[in-house]
């Protein structure tokens, strides 16, 4: 096998249930580049690691599956940089184990773009979301706070983490990450930060994956609990980020944050600190139809 265009990242941990269809994802995509598939487990304690082994013994498809199991826990963020280190390929994609890709062409597709479009750096898509209930809606992030294809890094710092991670295809640029990411409690948005400060990202309109709500670490947090994880996330982005508008948009979502850690009988005043953050947000970031979008309540 020629070295890989693509890696594929895949961490996971106690996903037995769910890890199949992550794999089958992946393994069926029809390409006309080499893949590797990178699995990196944090020492489940379930059956994943049978399931896995099953695939590699059994795998008659040109992608090469590279499988680890850490001897013990080592943590979401640093499994995430342990598996990003590893990918040799001129992109990654990212696919936890608890998601899977819904579309044969997926890769072939954003491969394409990125390969024309040396001004981007990431792809991505709509997903469906699948909620524990097996409710099925479409991809609240993308429909509900960006309307346009190019996104660049105000509208990342500004709208949150509107990209699911099963939709990303991205460029293999950075080879050190700053110590502050492996404090970070939320890894995606802060690897698409560093990453947006290298070029623009690219909405797909094909929708070619599921990701599961409420199974991750993060969706299955309440209202406040996530709010701390963002403020921390957040400051930690503040102090690696080089443009200091970036860091005044950072510090008002922070402040934003702030108040969902509140008491509940206080958090009736978010609506108004909602509407007050966007109108010194206006001020700083320069993109099209801000205020409109704001103004949905699009804090996550």
């Amino acid at each position: 096998m020629n070295k890989p265009l693509v890696s594929v990242c895949m961490i996971t941990y106690n996903h037995k249930a769910f890890i199949n269809q992550a794999i089958e994802g992946v393994l069926m995509q029809e390409t006309d580049f080499d893949i590797e598939l990178i699995i990196a487990d944090d020492a489940s304690p379930d059956q994943t690691k049978a399931i896995v082994e099953g695939y590699i013994n059994n795998n008659s498809k040109n992608i090469l599956i590279s499988y680890t199991k850490h001897s013990q826990n080592i943590g979401m963020i640093n499994n995430f940089i342990w598996a990003l280190k590893l990918c040799k390929g001129k992109y990654i994609a990212i696919c936890e184990g608890d998601d899977y890709w819904t579309d044969p062409l997926k890769l072939q597709r954003q491969l394409e773009f990125l390969e024309c479009n040396p001004e981007f750096v990431l792809t991505y898509h709509p997903v469906d979301v699948l909620f524990p209930d097996r409710r099925i809606e479409e991809d609240f992030g993308i429909k509900n706070i960006i309307e346009k294809s190019e996104t660049n890094i105000y509208d990342v710092a500004t709208f949150g983490n509107f990209i699911h991670t099963p939709s990303v295809v991205f460029r293999n640029i950075i080879k050190e990450f700053p110590n502050q990411f492996y404090q970070s409690p939320i890894g995606d948005f802060f690897l698409y930060m560093l990453l947006a400060e290298h070029g623009n990202f690219y909405a797909l309109s094909n929708k070619m994956a599921v990701y599961r709500y409420g199974v991750g670490i993060h969706s299955s947090q309440d209202s406040q609990e996530r709010a701390k994880h963002w403020i921390k996330t957040l400051s930690l982005i503040k102090e690696v980020i080089k443009d200091n508008t970036i860091k005044k948009i950072l510090e008002l979502r922070i402040q934003n944050k702030r108040l969902q850690t509140l008491p509940s009988n206080l958090q009736s005043m978010q609506d108004l600190n909602d509407i007050n953050t966007a109108k010194v947000l206006i001020r700083f970031v320069p993109i099209k139809n801000l205020i409109s979008a704001i103004f949905r309540k699009i804090w996550r």
